[in-house]
């Protein structure tokens, strides 16, 4: 599967905010936004009155660099979501949202999705009981997500036991048995990502 491998921070210089694809140094004033924001490239500083293509287009980039996703991959999962019933915009961001590596991400375990994809790859979790290694895979209401047993004596995890974690409304995590749990699928209201999604359903329904 075919993945961005450029610098993460000009992604987020080109869509003029953070899109936390660097985990702590995001919150930090090493953060490429904190010194240059303001698009990467000779005309960067230059003003420029974006059309209404123009702003479809960035909000369907933005949802892609936030989730980590290639264009291909993006396209399938509007498909599918204005294939469901209910608002396609929100179909879209659900579906994105309970993608396993989003879910480990936002159950804490990785600061970053970039390395919640990395550590679901390599077999670090499992999901009811059984090791996935799938990031695309969806979770659903019920499901239990663990660190498997050989990994939580990694430093990584061993330093998780004892941090406070706060986790969206939707998922629940227990740090002593690193696992978390997926209490509900989110509806849009839960969804904190700043996307303006029915720009991207304009964009695609051209």
């Amino acid at each position: 599967m075919a993945r961005y491998t450029g610098p993460s921070c000009k992604l987020c210089r080109r869509e003029g905010q953070k899109l936390f694809l660097k985990g702590e140094r995001c919150y930090s004033t090493k953060c490429a936004m904190e010194k240059r924001a303001y698009a990467p490239g000779q005309h960067g500083q230059g003003r420029k009155k974006a059309s209404n293509y123009g702003l479809q287009l960035r909000e369907k980039q933005k949802a892609k660099r936030f989730y980590g996703l290639q264009e291909t991959q993006f396209r399938n999962y509007f498909e599918k979501a204005a294939a469901k019933p209910g608002i396609t915009g929100d179909n879209l961001l659900i579906m994105l949202e309970t993608r396993l590596d989003n879910t480990v991400f936002r159950m804490g375990f990785a600061s970053s999705r970039k390395e919640a994809r990395q550590l679901v790859t390599h077999g670090h979790f499992t999901v009811n009981g059984k090791k996935v290694d799938i990031p695309s895979q969806l979770v659903k209401a019920g499901d239990v997500i663990a660190v498997k047993e050989r990994s939580q004596s990694s430093p990584k995890f061993k330093e998780m036991k004892e941090m406070t974690i706060s986790t969206p409304e939707w998922v629940t995590i227990n740090t002593e048995k690193l696992e978390g749990k997926v209490l509900s699928v989110p509806t849009r209201a839960m969804i904190d990502t700043p996307v303006a999604e029915h720009l991207i359903v304009e964009l695609y329904s051209k």
